[in-house]
């Protein structure tokens, strides 16, 4: 198959449900842990379609969600210095700080761009040398990879005028976070974009250390449905590995150029998960060789106290503990037109897909 249609074709998910069927003896839970799989589970009403004994959980699979609100108070301080120009993805200019937003900041007169990509970015320092030209970088290994190469291009050019705030992340440590805290997940339905990345190497000490499977999903119906059997039958077979469904686009080796430009640039750290707190060695921060283009330090700057939201249960949600309609701000205080929450700002997050498709 190679046209989106076939992966929504009705028969196809009728057979599929109808195998799920026959292989679900017993009550499962299964977590998706990425926010585009978040969004295509509830598009497309996949637990309207399962056996009530199969759980789907929504895990922390959306970057701007699980990103601290100390960094999103960092990026407005420097929002708020007359010499810097922010140049951020459309989601995080709405994520609520402590006490402001990038898009209230913007409102008042701050130079807040929103950028495509980190070339924009990049085109924006060489055309302004007089401005300091910060770039958020939140995401997985999905997005990392171009916020390394944008700096390595900002290097070759010898550009003095351009930094990034490093927020990105490595899915594993926090997958396994989850479970080592007890949460009951009996199989992982695995980030499609991120493995095209990385490759399925990543995921390989579940199967052998958590006995969990993993299968590597795409978005659509057929896809997620097809994951749930694969994952249904190593748990009935008792042998648990690291599978790829979506095979069209992920290859075991991953992508070895964007691996590598990670790996140039970046060095592991221990970072603050929302819901988790500090994970080790889950997150990316410039190394020494490119700590120039470090805005954090680079760039002085006081930053607030930090106080986060009272009622909002993102953590919870973010763990699969809880889901977006257990929190009391859901769809009254909370909602998109005036998120509370981080989960309810970008499409990836679980309580934005509830709102929209549940509501």
């Amino acid at each position: 198959m190679k046209y989106i249609d076939e992966f929504r074709d009705k028969e196809l998910v009728r057979n599929l449900v109808k195998r799920i069927g026959e292989v679900s003896h017993r009550g499962v839970s299964l977590m998706e842990v990425c926010g585009g799989h978040t969004w295509a589970i509830q598009k497309f009403g996949i637990p309207s379609l399962l056996p009530a004994n199969i759980r789907l959980l929504s895990g922390p699979g959306c970057p701007v969600c699980v990103t601290s609100k100390r960094f999103i108070d960092q990026v407005v301080a420097y929002s708020r210095l007359s010499d810097v120009v922010i140049c951020s993805f459309g989601d995080l200019i709405r994520v609520p700080g402590s006490s402001s937003t990038l898009e209230k900041e913007k409102s008042r007169g701050a130079d807040v761009r929103i950028v495509y990509s980190v070339l924009d970015a990049l085109a924006l320092a060489e055309q302004n040398p007089g401005k300091k030209v910060v770039f958020p970088g939140i995401g997985f290994e999905t997005t990392a990879p171009g916020t390394a190469a944008g700096i390595k291009d900002a290097a070759q050019k010898g550009l003095k005028n351009f930094f990034v705030l490093s927020s990105h992340k490595v899915m594993p440590p926090a997958m396994a976070a989850l479970i080592d805290e007890g949460v009951k997940i009996d199989g992982y339905i695995a980030p499609g974009h991120v493995s095209v990345i990385t490759g399925s190497g990543i995921y390989r000490d579940f199967p052998k250390k958590y006995g969990v499977g993993c299968v590597i999903a795409g978005f659509e119906p057929v896809d997620i449905l097809q994951a749930v059997y694969m994952l249904l039958r190593q748990i009935n077979q008792q042998r648990f590995g690291v599978e790829i469904q979506y095979s069209r686009v992920v290859k075991p080796e991953g992508n070895p150029i964007a691996r590598q430009a990670m790996e140039e640039v970046f060095t592991t750290r221990d970072d603050w998960w929302r819901g988790f707190g500090v994970i080790p060695a889950s997150g990316l921060v410039l190394n020494e060789k490119y700590a120039h283009f470090d805005a954090e330090k680079m760039i002085p700057v006081e930053v607030e106290e930090t106080v986060e939201e009272k009622g909002c249960i993102c953590g919870e949600v973010l763990k699969g503990l809880k889901r977006p309609t257990d929190c009391k701000l859901f769809g009254k205080v909370c909602n998109t037109t005036n998120p509370v929450g981080s989960c309810m700002v970008s499409h990836e997050g679980a309580c934005n897909a509830y709102f929209r498709f549940h509501s």
